[in-house]
Formats: C-alpha cells, sequence, structure tokens
C-alpha cells in the first residue's frame, strides 16, 4: 500500500487486527528483544511499545514477523512490481498478455526518486544518546540500530541515482566511539557502500552518509534488496511503494523526507574503531573488529517518529520474511541473469548465507560416463553473482536427472545429491577466497574458503534411513564437549554462542503473551 510514512502502516496494521500496543514501560536493554522473540515464535502480530524506558520515542517491531503481514502491507503494489519483473526476464510477456501489463508505465514512473524542498523529517532534532538504546542479547558491544537505512553516494559520480541503499547494522554506543559523536558502521566488504568507500579512500575524502530509520516499509525492504550494482535501491523504493522516493537536500546530505529519523554525518577514510560483539543470524556474537566510524554531524526526525527495529540472531527470525519475499519477486530473473540455472535456495535454517542449494542444466555432450561438467561452470558464476558470492557451501545438482526435483524441499534435494555425488571426484574447493564477514571458520576476517559438492548422473548408492545399533564415531573425532553449550569460556569453544539475558522473569513472560 502506498504508505506516506511509518504511522500510517502501525495505524493501518492495528485496524486490521496485525498490531498490538504495550503501554507499560519497557525497558530496551534485553526486554524488548526478548518480547519480540517470543512473540515472532507464535506468529504473532507487530508489537507497538508506547513507552521506553529512557526514551520519549516509542517503537515498533515484528512488522515482518509473517510472510502474510508482508504480503498484506505491499498489497496495492506487489502484483505490480511482480509484474515489471516476469516483463523484464521475458519482455515477450507482453504481447501474450499485453491487458495484464498496462499499469506497467504508470508504476515506472513512480519509481522516480523526486527532490522537493521541506519534508516531515526536517520537524525536530535530537541527539544519538536520546534515541531508542535497544539491546537485543548481553554481550553485544552496546545498542545498536537494526533497521537502519544507510545512504551513500558514488564520490566519482554523485547524485541520489548513483547512490546506494542498505541496511547494515550501527551501533549508537559502547566501545571507544565518543558519546553522541561517533557510530561505528559494520558492512560486508562487497557492499555498495563498500564501493563508495573504497573509492573515497582512493580520493582521499570523507564519504558523506546519511542513515534513515522508518519511513514508508518499501524504504525499508528496499534497502535490503539485492539489486545490481548500479541501479539505485530508491528507484525499487518508489515502485513498491507505489509513492516516488521524496528527499532533500541540507548541508550537502540527502535527507530522506518520509524518514522517522535520519543520522548525517561523514566516515573519516583513515579511521577505525572496533565495532560489536553482536549477537547475529549464524546463531553466534561476531567479534569486535576495527570497522568505520560516521562522525555524527545532526540526528533529524519527525514530530510523530516511531523507531522500528528488528531481533537478529539464530533463524528463524524476523528476515526470513524478507528472504520469502525477495525470492517471490526475482525467481523469474534467475534464469536470465544466470543461464543455465533453475532454481536456487538459500537455507535460511543455516544462517542464509552459509549453505546454498541449486539445480542447473546438464547440457555438454557426455564422452563416456555422464559427470558434473556444466553445472560446474554454472557453480562459478553463482559463486561471483550477488549475495550468492557468500555461500560456503554450494550443493548443485542436474536438472535433468529429476525433472520434479524442488529445491525447497531440503530432505528431498539432499537425498537426491547424496545419492549421486562421487566423494573422490565431486567436491570442488575454492581457497583463499572472499566470504561472509561473518564467518568465522576461515583463516581470518573475510579470508577462508569454500566448497562445491556438484552431482549428476545415475545413482551410485542407497542412502541408509535410520542409524545403525551400537554406532560409534571414528577414533580421533570427539563429542562436542558437555559443556559448549553452556559456558561459553570452554576452551573447545572458538566463538561465543548467543546466550539470552533475562529472558525467564515473570514480567516478560506475561508482556509477551498479552501481545499475542
Amino acid at each position: 500500500m502506498g504508505y506516506r510514512s511509518l504511522k500510517e502502516c502501525v495505524l493501518d496494521l492495528e485496524r486490521n487486527g496485525h498490531l498490538v500496543r504495550v503501554t507499560e514501560e519497557v525497558d530496551p536493554y534485553l526486554e524488548m528483544a526478548e518480547i519480540q522473540r517470543r512473540v515472532y515464535a507464535v506468529k504473532g502480530p507487530a508489537i507497538y511499545f508506547e513507552n521506553v524506558k529512557g526514551c520519549r520515542f516509542p517503537a515498533v517491531c515484528n512488522l515482518f514477523g509473517t510472510i502474510e503481514r508482508c504480503r498484506f502491507i505491499f498489497r496495492d503494489s506487489l502484483e505490480r512490481v511482480k509484474k515489471i519483473v516476469r516483463l523484464k526476464a521475458d519482455p515477450s510477456n507482453f504481447w501474450r498478455t499485453p491487458f495484464s501489463f498496462a499499469t506497467v508505465p504508470f508504476t515506472g514512473l513512480q519509481s522516480l526518486p523526486r527532490r522537493v524542498s521541506e519534508g516531515p523529517i526536517l520537524e525536530g532534532s535530537t541527539t544519538i544518546d536520546q534515541l531508542p538504546q535497544i539491546q537485543n542479547w548481553p554481550d553485544d558491544g552496546g545498542p545498536f540500530i537494526t533497521l537502519g537505512q544507510v545512504y551513500t553516494e558514488h564520490p566519482d559520480k554523485g547524485g541520489v541515482m548513483n547512490s546506494n541503499l542498505g541496511i547494515y547494522r550501527v551501533q549508537l554506543a559502547g566501545n571507544q566511539y565518543q558519546v553522541g559523536k561517533e557510530v561505528g558502521l559494520h558492512y560486508q566488504t562487497h557492499r555498495g557502500i563498500g564501493v563508495h568507500h573504497a573509492a573515497a579512500i582512493r580520493r582521499g575524502e570523507s564519504l558523506k552518509a546519511s542513515i534513515s530509520v522508518g519511513g514508508p516499509p518499501a524504504h525499508t525492504f528496499a534497502a535490503v534488496m539485492p539489486l545490481p550494482e548500479g541501479l539505485t535501491e530508491l528507484l525499487f523504493a518508489g515502485m513498491l511503494g507505489g509513492r516516488r522516493f521524496r528527499y532533500t537536500l541540507r548541508d550537502g546530505f540527502v535527507i530522506s523526507t518520509d524518514a522517522d529519523f535520519c543520522i548525517t554525518g561523514t566516515i573519516d577514510p583513515k579511521k577505525t574503531l572496533p565495532e560489536g560483539p553482536f549477537g547475529d543470524h549464524l546463531g553466534y556474537y561476531s567479534l569486535a573488529h576495527d570497522f568505520p566510524v560516521l562522525e555524527v554531524q545532526k540526528v533529524h526526525h519527525r514530530k510523530d517518529a516511531i523507531w522500528p527495529f528488528t531481533v537478529v540472531g539464530r533463524p528463524p527470525q524476523e528476515d526470513t520474511s524478507f528472504g520469502q519475499l525477495i525470492h517471490e519477486i526475482t525467481q523469474p530473473m534467475v534464469p536470465v541473469e544466470l543461464p543455465g540455472v533453475k532454481a536456487i535456495h538459500a537455507v535460511d535454517a543455516a544462517g542464509v548465507h552459509p549453505l546454498l542449494l541449486a539445480i542447473g542444466s546438464e547440457r555438454y555432450v557426455p564422452y563416456g560416463e555422464r559427470i558434473p561438467q556444466e553445472i560446474l561452470t554454472i557453480a562459478n558464476a553463482l559463486l561471483g553473482f550477488g549475495q550468492c558470492s557468500l555461500a560456503k557451501y554450494l550443493f548443485i545438482v542436474a536438472g535433468e536427472d529429476n525433472p520434479d526435483l524442488d529445491v525447497h524441499q531440503i530432505e528431498q534435494f539432499l537425498g537426491h545429491a547424496l545419492e549421486r555425488v562421487d566423494w573422490t571426484r565431486d567436491l570442488h574447493f575454492q581457497t583463499r577466497t572472499t566470504i561472509d564477514t561473518l564467518d568465522y571458520s576461515g583463516t581470518g576476517l573475510n579470508a577462508g574458503s569454500k566448497l562445491v559438492i556438484a552431482a549428476a548422473g545415475n545413482k551410485k548408492r542407497e542412502l541408509a534411513r535410520k542409524i545403525p545399533e551400537n554406532f560409534t564415531l571414528p577414533g580421533g573425532v570427539f563429542q562436542l564437549c558437555p559443556r559448549h553449550a553452556r559456558d561459553r569460556r570452554c576452551p573447545r569453544t572458538a566463538i561465543l554462542r548467543l546466550r539470552r539475558g533475562r529472558n525467564g522473569n515473570a514480567r516478560v513472560r506475561e508482556l509477551s503473551r498479552r501481545a499475542v
């Protein structure tokens, strides 16, 4: 729906039974996050916290907690966006059913960013310490912004059409940051902002950034869309929101006028500070490392500002819905962008990035035994494609071996692959390559290896369906230390598992129960 603000969305969800209000004062330190986790786990409603302890701004979470609520929020525009994607994937669709694409030109016009002179975001100003200081996990380095839309422009080109809008975590306080004057930015090296930052370092100049929080839900979703480099997310935000992305310029900064909050500042090309730890989607804390610092200039907010947040942790979490919706929208483009790929699936239960399943074509002429050939070429393309490049393990099979194979039926897919893989031939390692910044299984930060497991041809074995009686592990293989899941000081634990804090008290249980 074409919401003009986050408040419009909140009121609409409330009217339609998708949101509840919590009127009691709630602590942003661990308590709010635990309530969100409990409500999300039972597919509960969005939660509006009217009274955040130590803060004058209300907060909202679980907006995207179910795929059904996501579809409800974007009910007026989602199908139009899907039509545009289908048309781009196969332009001949227009001539088959021209009338079904009649709205496409109007949707395209709505996608163009619009510069304005004023807007609600300029109604008020505040400071970093006055924002909700929400901390999700006990060992986090401090409070974080978890739905911050970070806007930057390419230093060599400039302009909103050469911009990047991405959701990156922002540490508001803690560590060595100057209170109220500095915040930490954490992002993957391959992200669009990383390209902009590298260009700024090369030029020896600071990079301007604007961090928007809130605004129409389409802005948040656009910031997580895996768009091709050079295509600004502002276009998609307007298209999905049914309303052009509005922005203004203040002190040389681009500011989203429909946002609830906007932090402006500059990134010094020579300055980094420790950021983290942060309880992440792999189920562990990503540890403290040096990352860029934003030197804060101003904090703008609208007079009726609402602070949206999400909880990051072991999946499934709220960002699971983002993944489902992204797949719905982009699926027709996969075979266009990656010829030969029939389907791909980033497994949410594995933390999304570590495990990628794919079905490809195996059309190369077999001289002798039919073995993986074309799917290996496809595998290399996948590991260099957008967010698929973060995959740690890629299982890829030939679609011709089972045309009915569904990449989303994980048990069926893995069974098919394991029945056909040749363990002496079909393991393909890529060593000393860039990996997920959050992955600690490599040789260092951003460095490690990947594994492609390819399978094609006839079945080579029947899989056992149960563990044999009296089964024992081979010599030299030890069971996990009994303390592994409980004692973070265990020497066999290289990194820290996420552990909840004050999550069992009666107050949290009661508030969660009432919210549901």
